[in-house]
C-alpha cells in the first residue's frame, strides 16, 4: 500500500493581540582554525555543495514547482543528508524568486493596462513609452553560501573547554566529521546569554576566511491596542517616509544625493573603460563596481533604518499602515530618476518598517497603494493631474491643496480594514471604486453640477521695471 508522504507543518501566525515569535540572527562569528588546513575538508565540500544547489535552482525556477521533499535527481558525491540540504535551500530560493517575478509580471500588467487606458482617452503623454517586460534571469550563486540543519551540522555548547561552542560538520568521508571551535566575542555573547540557538545554522565565505550565523527565537508581545489611531505611512525617494500627521524622515537630497551623483558619473566612466578594453580583446577589464559604493548603498540602508526607527519613535502607541510596493516594475520616464531609484533603495523601505514593527510588537498592515498619490483625501477624484509636480498635490475637482506625500499618506491610513478596496484584482478595478466613492461625495454635498478646478499659473509680466 503506498502512502502519500507527509507534508511539513507550516508555523501557525500570529493573530493580531497574540505574541509573535521572531527569530533574531547573530551574524559575524568566525570560525576558529586551530590547526593548518583544519577548514581544508569543508572548502573541498563547498564548491560541490553550490554547484548541486544550483541545479536544483535552475530545476526548480525553469521546469518544477518548489518542493523541499523533492526525490534526489541529480549524482553527486555527497551524502544524501547533504544532497537533502541542497534541495531544501534551493527550494527556498526558487519560492521566493517566483513569488518577486509573478508580482512584478502582475505590475507590468496593471501600467500596461494604464498605458492603453490612456492612449484610448488621448490623455497620453507625447514622451510616454509602452511598458516592456523583460524576462528575469535564474538566480546564480556568486558567493558561497550554506544554509545546514542539524542533520548535517550540529552547533554544540563547549564542556570544560575556552571556546563556547563546537561545530560537527559531516564532510565527504564517511564517517570523519569535522569539528571546528567557534570563540564568541562579547557581542555575541551578550546577544546569546540564556538564549537557545536554532538548530539551523549559516556557513559563509568572505576573503578566504569561515563566518558562522547563529539563530535564535524571541516571543515577542504586542504593543499595539485595538483602538490605536492608524498613522498612513507613504515611502518615497525625494523623502524616505511621509505619515499622515505631516512628518517627514530621511530625505534622498543634500550630500546623500551628490555622493550618489559622484557614484554613478565614476561607474560611468568605468562602463566606458570597460566597453573600450573589450573591443580590444584586453584580457583584464576593470569591474564597474567599488569598494567606495558598496559604503554608499550600506549608508543609504542605514539612513533608511534610521528613519523608520524615528517614525516608530515618535509614533509609540499608533497603528501603522503602509503601501505595497513593487519597485522591480518602476519605471520613470528621466533618466535621473530611474537613476535615484535605484539609489534609494526604495525595496528596502516596507521589508525594513515590516521588521520593525513585529520586532517592537507594533501593528503594521500593509495596504494596496494603487492612486493613493492621485486620489484626494477629501474628494476622491482620482485623476494624474492631481499631481501637477513631484511635491505638490492639487485636486483638479474640489481645489484641495497639500504635500503630495502628505496626501498619498492620509489615503494609505483609510485602506486599513477596507474590504472593498482589498476586494479589487487590478488597478482597473481600483480606479473605479474610487470614482464611484468619489460620485457619492458630490450627492452628499450636492455638488454634482460643479466644474472641474484648474490651477491658475502665477501671471509673469513681459515688462522690464
Amino acid at each position: 500500500m503506498n502512502r502519500k508522504p507527509k507534508r511539513p507543518r507550516r508555523q501557525k501566525r500570529a493573530r493580531p493581540g497574540e505574541p509573535q515569535v521572531i527569530t533574531r540572527a547573530v551574524t559575524h562569528i568566525r570560525l576558529v582554525e586551530v590547526n593548518p588546513g583544519k577548514l581544508a575538508a569543508l572548502d573541498e565540500l563547498a564548491p560541490i555543495y553550490l554547484a548541486l544547489c544550483q541545479h536544483y535552482i535552475t530545476l526548480f525556477c525553469i521546469e518544477e514547482t518548489p518542493n523541499n521533499l523533492r526525490t534526489p535527481l541529480y549524482a553527486t558525491p555527497l551524502s544524501e543528508r547533504w544532497h537533502r540540504v541542497a534541495i531544501m535551500q534551493a527550494a527556498g530560493i526558487a519560492r521566493s524568486w517566483r513569488t518577486n517575478r509573478a508580482n512584478a509580471y502582475q505590475e507590468h500588467q496593471e501600467a500596461l493596462a494604464a498605458y492603453r487606458e490612456q492612449q484610448a482617452e488621448g490623455t497620453l503623454a507625447p514622451t510616454s513609452q509602452e511598458p516592456t517586460w523583460r524576462e528575469w534571469n535564474v538566480p546564480t550563486l556568486r558567493e558561497t553560501a550554506i544554509q545546514a540543519n542539524a542533520n548535517v551540522v550540529v552547533c554544540e555548547p563547549s564542556q570544560d573547554s575556552t571556546y563556547d561552542y563546537w561545530l560537527r560538520i559531516s564532510t565527504l568521508s564517511k564517517g570523519k566529521p569535522l569539528y571546528v571551535p567557534v570563540k564568541l566575542a562579547p557581542y555575541h555573547q551578550k546577544a546569546l546569554k540564556d538564549k537557545k540557538v536554532n538548530s539551523s545554522v549559516q556557513l559563509n565565505k568572505r576573503d578566504g576566511a569561515w563566518w558562522l550565523t547563529l539563530s535564535y527565537d524571541e516571543i515577542v508581545a504586542p504593543q499595539t491596542a485595538p483602538d490605536a489611531p492608524v498613522v498612513g505611512i507613504d515611502v518615497g525617494i525625494t523623502n524616505f517616509i511621509t505619515t499622515s500627521t505631516g512628518r517627514h524622515y530621511g530625505s534622498m537630497h543634500g550630500k546623500l544625493r551628490e555622493r550618489h551623483k559622484s557614484d554613478r558619473e565614476k561607474r560611468r566612466r568605468k562602463a566606458k573603460l570597460r566597453a573600450c578594453l573589450q573591443k580590444k580583446n584586453a584580457k583584464k577589464v576593470p569591474s564597474t563596481s567599488s569598494r567606495s559604493g558598496q559604503r554608499l548603498i550600506r549608508h543609504t540602508r542605514q539612513m533608511i533604518n534610521k528613519a523608520v526607527n524615528d517614525c516608530y519613535k515618535d509614533h509609540p502607541d499608533a497603528h501603522f499602515a503602509y503601501e505595497q510596493l513593487s519597485v522591480a516594475s518602476m519605471r520613470f520616464r528621466a533618466k535621473a530618476m530611474n537613476a535615484y531609484l535605484r539609489a534609494s533603495n526604495l525595496a528596502h523601505l516596507p521589508k525594513q518598517i515590516a521588521w520593525n514593527a513585529r520586532k517592537r510588537g507594533v501593528t503594521a498592515t500593509p495596504v494596496k497603494s494603487a492612486y493613493s498619490s492621485q486620489e484626494c483625501s477629501t474628494c476622491h477624484y482620482t485623476h494624474r493631474n492631481n499631481r501637477p509636480d513631484q511635491k505638490t498635490f492639487f485636486c483638479q475637482f474640489c481645489g484641495y491643496q497639500a504635500h503630495a506625500d502628505t496626501n498619498a499618506s492620509v489615503n494609505i491610513s483609510r485602506r486599513v480594514g477596507d474590504t472593498q478596496l482589498r476586494a479589487c484584482r487590478d488597478r482597473k478595478a481600483v480606479k473605479a471604486l474610487l470614482m464611484q466613492r468619489h460620485e457619492q461625495w458630490k450627492k452628499r454635498h450636492g455638488k454634482e453640477d460643479i466644474t472641474v478646478v484648474k490651477r491658475k499659473k502665477p501671471c509673469v509680466s513681459s515688462r522690464r521695471p
